[in-house]
């Protein structure tokens, strides 16, 4: 969609807070029990992409290095005194999955971040599924829309300056595969932020949706390059007073 058939950006949108999306949310409780759940469970029928990295162009990517392509994730090593199950479990299988959260299960995904027992499953409690993976021995949510699939390539202990105790472990994953479900992909083939919903997690227990989105082309120097060239020697002769 070109510039011109947008509308114009909304200076009067004021942030703010509003309701959780599904306030009657109980545990357990399925994706498809709500009505966007349903229809987002129901998009799943248009089937998924496969991406596998080994076969990609490394310029596909945009993470914390393109060749390798690697993301990272940040887990504090307690929460409420306790050890996390977390960086242990990715150490102990070497790997992991990043699923991306949509707006239809965000409250089943907030439910993952109980500080339960390591005895007690927090699968059953979100009410979410598992996929089994193709790369990695740790399931993928059925539910997300844009998973990746990634092997431990490096853990590193972020230890505090003046205490000298290990407070974070920075984790990189080597992505493997990704899989993305069609029904979010534009006619280009990459993700349209508007029928994929992402929430972004926020400071303390605040979570945000996408809302307004808006596109700024990128200048190319084989296209502009003469009309910035002529930019730059109009500021050169007003600085010269020519």
């Amino acid at each position: 969609m070109s510039s011109t058939e947008l509308p114009p950006f909304d200076f009067d949108l004021k942030p703010g807070y509003t309701e959780k999306p599904h306030p009657n949310w109980s545990l357990g409780q399925k994706t498809e029990s709500t009505s966007d759940g349903k229809e987002w469970v129901e998009g799943e029928k248009a089937g998924w992409k496969v991406v596998h990295t080994a076969d990609e162009d490394p310029g596909w990517f945009n993470m914390v290095t393109h060749n390798p392509p690697l993301v990272s994730i940040s887990i504090a090593n307690f929460t409420a005194g306790k050890l996390k199950d977390t960086s242990t479990n990715i150490k102990s299988t070497k790997g992991f999955v990043v699923n991306i959260i949509s707006e239809p299960f965000i409250e089943q995904a907030n439910a993952t971040c109980i500080d339960c027992p390591p005895e007690i499953s927090e699968w059953d409690l979100s009410g979410l599924t598992k996929v089994p993976s193709l790369y990695v021995k740790a399931p993928r949510v059925k539910e997300s829309a844009f998973s990746m699939e990634c092997e431990l390539f490096q853990v590193i202990d972020i230890v505090h300056p003046d205490t000298g105790s290990s407070t974070t472990t920075l984790v990189l994953g080597l992505v493997k595969c990704i899989h993305v479900r069609n029904d979010v992909l534009n006619e280009r083939g990459t993700v349209d932020v508007t029928k994929f919903k992402p929430i972004g997690r926020l400071g303390d227990i605040s979570y945000s949706t996408i809302g307004t989105s808006f596109r700024i082309p990128r200048e190319q120097w084989k296209l502009e390059g003469e009309r910035v060239g002529a930019f730059l020697k109009s500021l050169e002769s007003a600085e010269s007073g020519v």
